[in-house]
């Protein structure tokens, strides 16, 4: 299986319900590095997996609808945990629609999936990998 991966960021504010959530049931920021890894089992015709500029440019579009916002005031997201692992769910499935609607290029269609990761912190990450 080839891949390829690109990386961006996103600056959020959210809380959470629940006692397992501690001090961060309180409205609290949160920096994330965000890996979206695209894969496939043979190279396209260019012997690429996708264009990494598309893939870049996609990533830095679905993140943009997300930074620098509350999460808790997101109609999207209301009366949710935006746990890291939820959030890596959502861009994935935002960057699949991207794919399915071409605009990482024809060649993308071969891809066989996706994988996103959040990175929390230097010791702390969560992922979300789909089939596309």
């Amino acid at each position: 299986m080839f891949s390829i991966t690109v990386r961006d960021h996103i600056m959020v504010a959210h809380s959470f319900r629940g006692d397992v959530f501690g001090p961060a049931q309180r409205l609290h920021g949160a920096t994330f590095l965000v890996d979206a890894s695209f894969r496939r089992e043979q190279l396209d015709e260019d012997n690429i997996v996708v264009d990494i500029g598309l893939a870049t440019r996609e990533l830095g579009a679905v993140v943009a609808e997300l930074n620098y916002r509350n999460l808790d005031n997101e109609p999207d997201f209301a009366g949710v945990n935006t746990s890291t692992e939820f959030l890596a769910k959502v861009v994935a499935d935002r960057l699949a629609e991207r794919v399915h609607k071409g605009a990482l290029g024809e060649g993308a269609r071969g891809l066989a999936g996706l994988t996103v990761t959040l990175h929390e912190s230097h010791v702390a990450w969560a992922s979300y990998e789909r089939a596309l």
